[in-house]
């Protein structure tokens, strides 16, 4: 027991108790008035508490919801955290009748059902962000379906390929990292109510009452595991830093697309910032902003998922009211980029002429050359990528584009075959086209129209599967708030 006579030390207080006490203003009061109403429901329901005093105890709670002004309590150390202020209240009005309200139950199993509660909002709201930015990229990636790009491997020019395409795969990215982040979700959605200190009670409590109460999809079922299994944290913070670090790695595509020398991506004027003193530069720092918030956030996930290492198997405060607050701010950090990149992406635009210009200067339609090769003329894939390897060389030491270099392709052609082409120079520039390289990719998930096309529709119906699993969290929930608020008032006019 507390010795009151000593009890808080000034050093204690400061450091511990009052951070904590406003950390519960912040974020939990609201949550625990809504377990101090579903626990007294239950209570009464199951007969542990009279009608009577069950209707006494709730007219109490409504009084000190009216007249308590949380934000405006200053931690003074007479009560040892928000929980005894209101279970102080409840004396100070009811006698002993208000230490009946909290009859098979402990500040353990309540603590990690509001931690569940403030996390579930949280998740929530970033699966909607993310869902928002996933549905735009779709839109974005059908508008530019067939506007080409350089797709670069090992930071090198490779093959040409679409934007639509490109965003296609980030689009799938998001989806499995949403699939993800809605799997960490459900694990917010059991119960740890009911498990008390760690073994539940010898009262005959309706633990399933008191998850449908709260919007929980059911009670947790073993009582030491609600208390001492933390994987709700470590699940869910694992699945956020998933998103940033797969994020940030296109954020860093856009850093290098939009530099000078690439100039692939345009950044339009409303996202750049200008120079103090150079007049020339047009600063894409957005992309900057989103890159280090991207690492900032799967940074903060790495702290909450690393303080639960070597902790113990059991109640503690490695997991609590502090740490859990800390790993708040990998939720605003994270919102940030999920909105601005929403914002981002679908502004910008594809520069065509560099883009041409980058696929001229570095053969990026070489392998369609090769394939045809093989194709039309009958050769091994080997000898087909020699010749298209010797006819790269030719045109980019004579610095003209692929597209213009069938003469230098005749004599490498002939020099490795002893024969003369059947490609004419009008096949020649087809087959080394950017056009005609994309289309001939219309296998299930290349850049042509209709593949890319299937695959978009693929990807809205993904969406669309997860948004209802999304909905019915939300539903549940709002449904679950709807039965408390009338289960309460029922005891009050009782």
């Amino acid at each position: 027991m507390t010795d009151t006579s000593v009890f808080p030390d000034p050093t204690y207080k400061a450091t511990v108790l009052a951070p904590l006490f406003e950390g519960v203003k912040t974020h939990y009061a609201g949550h625990m008035a809504a377990i101090n109403k579903a626990h007294l429901v239950m209570l009464t329901e199951t007969g542990i508490l009279t009608p009577e005093d069950g209707a006494k105890i709730a007219q109490a709670l409504a009084q000190i919801d009216a007249e308590l002004d949380v934000p405006s309590l200053t931690y003074t150390g007479e009560h040892e955290d928000y929980f005894f202020v209101v279970e102080a209240a409840l004396k100070e009005r009811l006698g002993d009748l208000g230490g009946m309200l909290h009859t098979a139950r402990s500040r353990n199993d309540m603590d990690h059902t509001l931690f569940k509660l403030a996390l579930q909002s949280r998740a929530a709201q970033m699966l909607e962000q993310m869902e928002s930015l996933t549905t735009a990229l779709i839109a974005k990636a059908e508008a530019e379906a067939e506007t080409p790009i350089v797709a670069y491997t090992h930071g090198q020019p490779a093959q040409p390929t679409t934007f639509g395409h490109y965003l296609g795969a980030i689009i799938e990215v998001l989806i499995r990292d949403m699939a993800r982040l809605s799997a960490a979700a459900e694990g917010l959605d059991h119960c740890p109510m009911g498990a008390a200190a760690i073994t539940t009670s010898g009262f005959p409590i309706d633990r399933a009452r008191m998850a449908d109460l709260l919007g929980f999809d059911g009670p947790l079922i073993n009582s030491y595991g609600c208390i001492a299994s933390v994987d709700y944290v470590t699940g869910l913070y694992s699945a956020i830093k998933l998103v940033f670090v797969h994020l940030g790695r296109v954020v860093q595509d856009m850093a290098f697309w939009s530099s000078f020398e690439v100039g692939q991506l345009y950044v339009p004027n409303a996202l750049v910032q200008i120079s103090s003193i150079m007049p020339q530069k047009r600063n894409p720092v957005p992309i900057e902003h989103m890159r280090h918030l991207a690492s900032v956030t799967a940074g903060r996930c790495d702290m909450i998922v690393n303080t639960m290492h070597n902790t113990p198997f059991t109640d503690m405060n490695d997991s609590e009211g502090e740490v859990q607050q800390a790993g708040y701010a990998a939720f605003e950090s994270g919102g940030r980029v999920l909105d601005l990149l929403t914002a981002f992406l679908p502004a910008c635009r594809i520069n065509e002429k560099n883009v041409r210009r980058n696929t001229d200067a570095a053969c990026i339609t070489i392998t369609e050359l090769a394939d045809t090769l093989v194709r039309d003329e009958g050769l091994s894939f080997r000898q087909a990528h020699e010749i298209a390897a010797g006819t790269a060389r030719a045109v980019i030491s004579e610095g003209k584009p692929l597209g213009k270099g069938f003469v230098e392709f005749f004599a490498v052609f002939n020099a490795a075959t002893r024969r003369d082409t059947r490609l004419t120079e009008a096949d020649f520039a087809d087959a080394t086209s950017a056009e005609t390289f994309i289309a001939r990719r219309d296998r299930p998930g290349g850049p042509a129209p209709a593949a890319l096309a299937a695959a978009l529709e693929t990807y809205a119906s993904d969406v669309q599967r997860l948004r209802a699993e999304f909905t019915h969290r939300n539903t549940r929930r709002e449904e679950a708030a709807q039965r408390l608020d009338t289960a309460f008032q029922a005891l009050l006019e009782s």
